[in-house]
């Protein structure tokens, strides 16, 4: 494996237009990037610096990377020394099958893991999407009237927060000199050249005219489901103004949230905030106590079924599957952005 070079991460917070600006790169002729892939979230697969025997198997099964890339698993050597070997061995392959040198993988999954991320793959790039912490969690809301995963309980909090949490990630890869490049899904829509000009001068390469458009675009990789439409299209849209859909207590808790950040940042963060957010009152140190303890338990949940999905008997898996969901995907398969 040629040291010096590593994978790219892409990444935002759900919602906040990872899909999109995926799309748009892997239209470059130099880049291939998977379309959530997430191994790295299956770390217990590798327990011991060992895969299990059945990792591919149960990656597969945990949110159908392998069948979405159409990568044939015997293509995929079955027993991996570890995470890093595994994950860039079959980046690299989705990557080269089209000629591409530039490879890694997109996820709004990582928000809270780039900095272990670095430590996994030392040479890795990201790319960080921003976007209007009231414009996700609106997304999320809408999203969740036909995706089941983005109506599960605590969603719109984990969201919120999940903005916070990729902050502080990002300012540790900046204090360890980590490459990082940043961009605002309200900039990338009002203006794509320019914002993938500027992604292609980090990366190294040059712009090419086709990753302005998404005619012709790869999406066979993406998920089905209603939340995808506009990805889906042969045109960049830009969010239309809709009616308020959020709580109106969530709604007043995301401008005090934002408002708190943005002091405490000197209105750095986030850059793109309704202007009412302003001048509300901050969350009360309860209010954040309060949240935090929720917060954790919903991760700690999220984190169990990672490892259940990694350790229990993938028959019992798939039976419990089958008689839940049926012909459905696991909980990992059904994110988005």
């Amino acid at each position: 494996m040629n040291e010096g070079t590593g994978p790219l991460f892409l990444v935002g917070v759900w919602r906040s237009g990872t899909s999109l600006l995926q799309t748009l790169l892997n239209q470059h002729s130099q880049i291939g990037l998977m379309y959530e892939a997430e191994l790295p979230l299956l770390k217990p697969l590798f327990t011991g610096g060992t895969a299990k025997l059945d990792w591919l198997e149960r990656w597969d099964f945990w949110n159908s990377a392998l069948s979405r890339h159409r990568i044939e698993p015997s293509a995929v050597l079955p027993r991996s020394s570890d995470l890093r070997t595994a994950a860039e061995t079959v980046f690299r392959s989705y990557a080269s099958r089209n000629g591409a040198v530039i490879f890694g993988e997109k996820s709004p999954n990582y928000w809270d893991r780039l900095e272990r991320l670095s430590k996994t793959f030392p040479f890795a790039r990201f790319i960080i999407i921003w976007r209007n912490p009231l414009a996700i969690c609106r997304s999320v809301m809408s999203a969740g009237k036909s995706e089941p995963y983005f109506a599960k309980r605590g969603m719109l909090l984990r969201t919120l927060l999940a903005c916070q949490k990729l902050k502080e990630q990002r300012d540790r890869l900046v204090a360890r000199g980590v490459p990082l490049h940043e961009l605002h899904y309200e900039e990338l829509v009002r203006d794509p050249a320019a914002t993938l000009k500027d992604i292609c001068g980090f990366l190294d390469i040059p712009l090419e005219s086709r990753m302005i458009t998404l005619e012709d675009a790869d999406r066979l990789s993406l998920y089905a489901g209603q939340h995808h439409s506009l990805v889906k299209g042969d045109r960049i849209v830009q969010s239309q103004k809709r009616p308020e859909n959020l709580p109106r207590k969530f709604k007043e808790k995301t401008d005090r949230y934002v408002a708190l950040w943005r002091e405490q940042t000197f209105g750095t963060f986030p850059l793109y905030a309704s202007p009412a957010a302003e001048s509300v009152r901050k969350p009360s140190l309860l209010e954040r106590l309060r949240d935090r303890a929720l917060f954790w338990l919903l991760r700690r949940l999220d984190t169990t079924v990672v490892w259940i999905y990694c350790w229990a008997p993938l028959a019992l898996l798939k039976a419990w599957r089958a008689r839940k969901r049926p012909g459905g995907l696991a909980i990992g398969a059904e994110t988005g952005s």
